[in-house]
C-alpha cells in the first residue's frame, strides 16, 4: 500500500472515530432511569461488604520483624509477601539509617507502588520501633527516564527518638505493585 492510500485510510479512520465519540457524547438520555439516576445521592450508592474480612487498620506490617534479632552493626532481611518477585541488595546499617537496593525480578515493567520497612532494634535485640521507605511511581523525587526502572535504591532513617539506642535493623518489602 502506497503512502498517499494509508493516509486517506487513516484520516478515514480518524473521522469515523470522531463522529462515533460525538454521536455517543451529544446523545441525550432517554426515560425515568436517566432523571432517577442523576437525582440519586453518593450515599444511596451501592456498598459492598465481604464477610469475615477486616479493613486495614494502618500500614502493612511484617510480622517476621517482631522475632528477629538482628547481629549488631547489621541490616539483616525479613520474610515478606513478595519476596518470590524481588532481591533485596546490599543491605547496610550504619547507625543511623539501613539502606539498600529493592531488584524486581518478576518482570521488567514499572515499579508503581514499594514500601521496604525497617525495624530497629537495640543492644539486647528488642525492637525498638520501625520506619518505612515509600515509592510512587511519578514522584518528583522517584522518576525514572527511559526504560522500566527494575531496581530501587531506599534509606530509611532510624527514628529521632531512637538515635544512639538502634545498634542493628531488619528490612523487608510489604508492599510491591508493579505493571
Amino acid at each position: 500500500m502506497n503512502r498517499k492510500r494509508r493516509l486517506l485510510l487513516l484520516a478515514g479512520l480518524l473521522a469515523a472515530a470522531l463522529l462515533a465519540v460525538a454521536a455517543f457524547t451529544l446523545r441525550t438520555p432517554v426515560g425515568p432511569s436517566a432523571s432517577a439516576a442523576e437525582a440519586t445521592p453518593m450515599a444511596a450508592a451501592a456498598r459492598t461488604s465481604f464477610p469475615g474480612l477486616v479493613p486495614a487498620a494502618g500500614e502493612p506490617d511484617l510480622p517476621a520483624l517482631h522475632t528477629v534479632k538482628p547481629p549488631k552493626g547489621q541490616a539483616t532481611q525479613v520474610a515478606g509477601p513478595f519476596d518470590d518477585r524481588l532481591v533485596l541488595e546490599n543491605l547496610a546499617f550504619n547507625g543511623s539509617a539501613a539502606t539498600g537496593a529493592v531488584r524486581v525480578t518478576s518482570d521488567v515493567s514499572d515499579v508503581l507502588e514499594l514500601q521496604v520497612l525497617a525495624g530497629f532494634y537495640d543492644h539486647d535485640g528488642a525492637l525498638l520501633g520501625t520506619a518505612r521507605f515509600v515509592h510512587h511511581l511519578g514522584s518528583e523525587s522517584h522518576n525514572h527516564a527511559g526504560p522500566p526502572e527494575e531496581r530501587e535504591k531506599f534509606s530509611i532513617a532510624v527514628p529521632a527518638k531512637y538515635h544512639g539506642k538502634a545498634v542493628s535493623a531488619a528490612v523487608g518489602v510489604p508492599v510491591l505493585v508493579n505493571e
